[in-house]
């Protein structure tokens, strides 16, 4: 192999390096505990169909009745369709049962296992 070859195969190594650390550090899920599960019934404020990650934004009433929000990711919109969800899956108002991982850091948050709609159809990601 002459010089420029080689020169050429390092950047390109040099450069996948760096894309796939990019990749990994996006995808990091290290914030939710997926030894835990919490199950909450709630009212959707908000459905964000968007990438990379697509969310649900909840209002759950918490142990006092007070209402509290909950921003719960899902996976991409890609996947979520390959899944049988559509953009129009949930309205505003819509009554659900939601079951996440929980943040490990105890905050309003997850990431979604599944839903359950008032008609009793549910919804899973994974």
């Amino acid at each position: 192999m002459n010089k420029t070859t080689v020169t050429g195969w390092l950047a390109s190594g040099v450069l996948l390096l760096a894309c796939a650390q990019t990749a990994i550090a996006h995808h990091s899920a290290s914030m939710f505990d997926f030894r835990k599960t919490e199950t909450y019934e709630a009212t959707v404020k908000k459905y964000q169909w968007t990438n990379p990650h697509g969310w649900l934004f909840l209002s759950v009433k918490n142990a006092e009745g007070a209402e509290v929000e909950y921003g719960v990711e899902l996976t991409s919109p890609n996947l979520l369709l390959r899944r049988g969800w559509r953009p129009t899956t949930f309205q505003v108002g819509d009554k659900v049962t939601v079951v996440t991982n929980p943040m490990r850091d105890g905050s309003s948050s997850g990431r979604v296992v599944s839903v359950t709609k008032a008609d009793g159809s549910v919804w899973t990601e994974r």
